[in-house]
């Protein structure tokens, strides 16, 4: 069993007014810690029910999630949602207590539990970070930024020298439609589906800023982003069509997502049937 959830994000349409929402969302890694408040352990409610003390990670569960900001803050839009797929039942009035201004609407949350069979075709959307493996020293992905440093190995249990994961490239005679398409369809076989045809919506970067724990570092963020360890991803949202062609590694798919920096509003894939 896994939860779905609409957040309708108020990112003003004024901009001679207050605009939190929009501030909020330009910076993924707020957004992802916002998210995880959701979650807060039996201890963090009872000592803290209101949500009125300082954050502690310490007081949060950390399940699985994904999540993906659906349309572009980049728009003159007042409106932004974010899709959120966990493996727990979220609390978000308790994440959003004390940050009621970013939200246009009440969240909408249900219970999301498909079943998949060989054969079956859907309608899909997905933002992908589109990053490989580099033997550079130097990346770009902030993904590394945030790994764990244990001798020898990442936070996967890797062998580190397997290489960094830096944004992708592409030859002139390709282009990035071509070159997400070969991503993705490199991705299809071991998760268990076939695309049958392909677009790309969309190609950018999303950009977060890490806080520096020291406590220079915390003042100057009071400030702006200036003293933050920046990531930048490069970011595609797909869309298409897919027939599955292994049910349960389909299934899994679905629930992990699909390709690198899923902390960050990567790899939550979006899936509707075709009606024929």
């Amino acid at each position: 069993m896994m939860y779905l959830s609409h957040l309708m994000i108020d990112v003003g349409g004024n901009p001679d007014r207050p605009r939190p929402g929009r501030k909020w969302l330009r910076n993924v890694y707020h957004v992802h810690q916002r998210l995880s408040m959701a979650f807060p352990s039996p201890v963090q409610c009872a000592k803290d029910p209101r949500f009125l003390l300082p954050f502690d990670p310490a007081g949060f569960e950390r399940p699985r999630f994904l999540f993906r900001v659906d349309n572009s803050i980049e728009d003159d839009c007042p409106r932004a949602i974010i899709l959120v797929q966990s493996e727990w039942r979220p609390d978000w009035d308790y994440a959003f207590h004390n940050a009621r201004m970013f939200l246009a609407a009440e969240p909408e949350m249900r219970e999301y539990n498909p079943t998949f069979q060989v054969g079956e075709q859907f309608r899909f959307r997905i933002r992908v970070n589109l990053a490989k493996k580099s033997r550079n020293e130097k990346s770009q992905d902030g993904e590394i930024a945030l790994r764990k440093q244990r001798e020898g190995l990442d936070a996967k249990g890797r062998r580190k020298d397997q290489g960094k994961r830096v944004a992708m490239t592409w030859e002139k005679d390709q282009g990035p439609d071509a070159a997400a398409q070969e991503w993705f369809t490199s991705k299809a076989e071991r998760c268990g589906f076939s695309p049958r045809d392909f677009h790309m919506l969309h190609l950018g970067w999303i950009a977060g800023y890490r806080p520096e724990k020291s406590k220079a570092s915390r003042e100057t963020q009071q400030e702006g982003e200036h003293g933050a360890r920046q990531m930048k991803f490069r970011s595609a949202l797909l869309e298409g069509t897919l027939a599955v062609t292994d049910a349960p590694a389909f299934a899994q798919a679905v629930a992990s997502g699909i390709g690198s920096a899923k902390a960050f509003g990567f790899g939550l894939l979006s899936i509707a049937p075709v009606h024929r």
